[in-house]
């Protein structure tokens, strides 16, 4: 059953490659999703996909060597839109307001 997450990383999550990391991974599971820089700098994931995929991704996310840099992460499960495409790294909050 497909799935929808949110997360929203804080931390010193800006200016440390956490994007490019999180698009590099999410390439290796079957996940439609969306990463971008806050105004409040915190960094936020919208990602749809079978439930296993997704916490694949959050354990790979959790391995890596940004993790000393995550302070916490919310997490808001979601009903999924069928609107993202592939795995996209934006750089405007607003880009995404709809997500």
């Amino acid at each position: 059953m497909k799935k929808r997450l949110r997360a929203i990383y804080s931390g010193r999550v800006q200016g440390v490659g956490f994007r490019a990391t999180v698009a590099r991974l999410a390439r290796h599971f079957p996940l439609e999703g969306a990463i971008w820089n806050r105004r409040d700098g915190r960094v936020e994931l919208v990602v749809e996909g079978e439930q296993s995929a997704i916490a694949g991704l959050l354990d790979a996310i959790r391995d890596t060597h940004l993790a000393p840099w995550i302070d916490s992460v919310d997490v808001l499960w979601e009903e999924p839109t069928n609107q993202l495409r592939g795995f996209s790294i934006s750089w405007e909050e607003d880009l995404h307001s709809g997500c």
